[in-house]
């Protein structure tokens, strides 16, 4: 289990990942702000501010890897 410390509220949250590494989108539970984090080996190597322009093209890119894996 992680624990996160929200870089503009200072909330904290605790994460559990199947994966050992992780890199992708999180929104803070109370202030709603928008980061992308990147864990390796269960350990947090960054947390950086992400618009919500860049989330929504990140889950359209998403989307798309998603769609071309199933065909």
């Amino acid at each position: 289990m992680i624990t996160l410390k929200c870089p503009k509220c200072g909330a904290e949250s605790k994460l559990s990942f199947v994966e050992k590494d992780y890199e992708g989108p999180r929104r803070c539970w109370k202030c709603h702000e928008l980061f992308t984090i990147k864990i390796e080996n269960n350990e947090l190597k960054s947390c950086e501010p992400l618009s919500q322009e860049e989330y929504e093209r990140q889950q359209e890119i998403e989307a798309l890897k998603a769609k071309f894996r199933k065909e």
